[in-house]
Formats: C-alpha cells, structure tokens, sequence
C-alpha cells in the first residue's frame, strides 16, 4: 500500500507560473500557492488553462488526497458537465493549493496544461458597475429608462424558466429527462452554461430564431411593464433603491480580488456617501459645545439705516397685506365705507394708490424729518440754558 501511495504522489505533477506542460496521458496536477496576495493584485485573475485536441474530462479538487477518492458528487458534475477542448478553471488567490485531474476519452489525445496570472478587466467591469449602483441608485430607483430596461431584461431571464417548467409539464413522468428538469439547479445551471458557452455559434447559425425570440419576449416583457407603469409609491421606490445599493456592495466587493482592500474600499463608499449626516451632527455638536462654553452672545443691534430699510419693507408688505385683504370676498366694503370719512380715498388705496396725500408727507418730514429735528434740539438748548 505505501508503494502504491508513493506511485500515485510520482503522478502528481506541480505547476508552475508561465510554464506549459504538454502530455499525452491522463495526468494530476497541483499548484501550491507561496505568493502572499499584494495591493496590485486587486484585479488579479489567476487561471489553470488546458487545450487539448481532442474532448477531455477535467475534475478540479482542493488537496492531492482527494484526486484518488471517489466521489459521487463529482462523478455526476462530471457527467453534467460539458467535455470541452479548452477549459479555464480559476484559482483562488488565498488558496494553499488547488489540484485537478485530466482524464482522456480518445487514445492519441495531446494536451497542454498552463498556469497564469493576469489582468481581468471583467473584475473591473463588475467593481464599476457596483460603485455606479451603489451612488445612483436613487436615481435609477426613479428612472423610467432603468425601469423599463430592467424589465425587459428580466422577462428575457424569466422566459428560459418558464421554458423549462413547460418542457417540465409536457415530458413523461417516468421520464428520465424529467428527473433531470425537476433535479434543480445543477440542470438549470447546465443549461446556461451550455448556451452561453455556444452563445456564438447559436447566433452564427440560428440568428433568425434567436431575433425572433429576443423580439417577442422583450415586446411582452415591455407591455407588462407598460400595462402597471414605473414605481409610484415612495416605499417601494426606496426599497428598490436599498436593494440597488446592496447589490452595488455585492458586485464591488466580489469585483476586488483582495479580500481587506475589498472590505475598505465598501466602508470608504458607505461613509462618502453618507458624509453630510456625520458633517452635520459634528457641526452641532460643535456649535452646541461653544455656546455651552462662551454663553448667550448677546443680539446684534440694527444700524439707523437698517432700521429705516426694514421699516419701509414691513410698511409696504402690511400695506399689500391690507389691500388683498381689503379686495377678497370675506371682506365688507359697505361696513367699511359706512364708518370711514372718504370713501373715495380708501377706493384710489384699495386700487393701488398712495396710502398719504402730499400734504401729510410735507407735514411728516417738517415735524419728523432733519429740519424738525434741528428745531427741536434748538427748543432743547435754549431750555437748559434757561434752567
């Protein structure tokens, strides 16, 4: 048994960074990972790589021990799974080791096996989407344009499960097809992965039907959204906006390799976008501690020629007042007439004239103005100096 074990580590062959293994056999394969992850590493995507010329099998597995165990589970994702000649298996960069099998269906298959690490711009991708989701989303929540966009989008998701639950409905109950449809996720998931994976081909070639379809759902998708209209209520307009933001922080946090600057940069974005909240209770605070610490401040009294401004201000507002007033239907104009000494002159007021006659300004500016003020200062003095 330790001859066999010794034999089955030999087969275990270690991959390197940018080295390309080329085999003929079925083979396993392990990376250890030594590299701490760094700051740069942010939008890092580190791939295991196999071309092959003919259809494989690859199991990917997390230690070496588990390459030689049976699993029901993998025998059956296996089979789920679509043989590909170019498969891509990502690789975590915080795992300490990540191991996979190569298995050939047809002798006289050749393979290439490569480990490598670069640049993703779909981590990118998915990180700004997050951030503009995050900070827009009160306004996409209110948006008419997202609204309708996100409806046809989901009626276009939403129709492949409805597909599935009529083929569901329609296949024999002993079925083994309809084991598979009922099975759950694994087939669903199968299903999408296979039409994405030939999303080309299936357009190359059957692009008349793929319009059609794309055509007729998305016009019933835009009917339903048409018939019920955009969101009106101010709860579910916030509840979609807090459900935008949320899934803004999912997709930044998963869009960001490194899991610390990850979780620094959610917190920074939190925090900027609730800033003023902070500002302002930082603010009162302060002021309330000043005004505890130097007491009441005393009010600011009104210059001589503030005064004045503010007085005439006042007088021409309540005189406004007085006139809507006077002209509304609540008010009595014959009361008013009956107990007033001109009539005519409380009508050309109420149309809009001057509420004083020349005369009584002359009289006002002689008694109260700089010349009745300088003759009374006069009166003033020539008492004390009597007194």
């Amino acid at each position: 048994s330790a001859l066999c074990c010794a034999d089955a580590r030999d087969l275990v062959i270690p991959l390197h960074e940018g080295h390309a293994y080329h085999r003929s056999a079925p083979h396993h394969f392990c990376y250890t990972n030594t590299r701490v992850p760094q700051w740069h590493d942010i939008w890092t995507r580190m791939q295991i790589r196999v071309n092959s010329s003919q259809m494989i099998r690859v199991t990917q597995v997390d230690s070496e021990e588990e390459l030689e165990k049976f699993n029901v589970w993998n025998v059956v994702f296996s089979f789920l799974k679509e043989k590909l000649n170019d498969t891509s298996i990502d690789v975590d960069l915080y795992s300490n080791k990540t191991c996979l099998k190569v298995e050939l269906l047809e002798t006289d298959t050749k393979y290439c096996v490569i480990l490598f690490r670069r640049f993703d711009p779909k981590l990118f991708l998915v990180f700004f989407l997050g951030l503009l989701l995050f900070f827009c989303g009160d306004m996409l929540s209110r948006s008419q344009l997202f609204y309708y966009s996100a409806g046809i989008s989901f009626g276009l998701l939403a129709s492949l499960l409805i597909l599935v639950y009529m083929m569901s409905k329609v296949m024999p109950k002993k079925s083994p097809v309809y084991l598979l449809l009922v099975g759950g996720w694994s087939f669903s998931l199968y299903l999408l992965q296979l039409i994405f994976k030939n999303l080309r081909e299936i357009c190359k070639s059957y692009w008349q039907y793929l319009l059609g379809y794309l055509l007729l759902v998305g016009f019933v998708s835009f009917g339903v959204c048409y018939r019920y209209g955009p969101l009106e209520n101010e709860r579910s307009i916030n509840l979609l906006s807090w459900a935008l933001q949320l899934l803004g922080l999912l997709l930044m946090y998963s869009g960001i390799q490194i899991h610390p600057i990850a979780l620094a940069l959610v917190l920074i974005a939190i925090c900027t976008k609730n800033l003023d909240y902070p500002l302002q209770w930082a603010f009162a605070a302060y002021r309330r501690v000043q005004s505890a610490r130097l007491g009441p401040s005393p009010p600011r009294l009104l210059t001589e020629e503030e005064y004045r401004v503010q007085g005439e201000m006042e007088t021409r507002r309540a005189l406004e007042e007085l006139r809507s007033y006077c002209r509304s239907p609540d008010f009595s104009a014959w009361t008013a007439v009956s107990r007033i000494q001109s009539p005519k002159r409380f009508a050309d007021f109420v149309g809009g004239a001057c509420h004083v006659t020349p005369n009584e300004v002359s009289v006002h500016e002689r008694e109260y103005g700089l010349g009745g003020i300088f003759l009374e200062d006069q009166l003033y003095e020539e008492d004390e100096e009597e007194e």
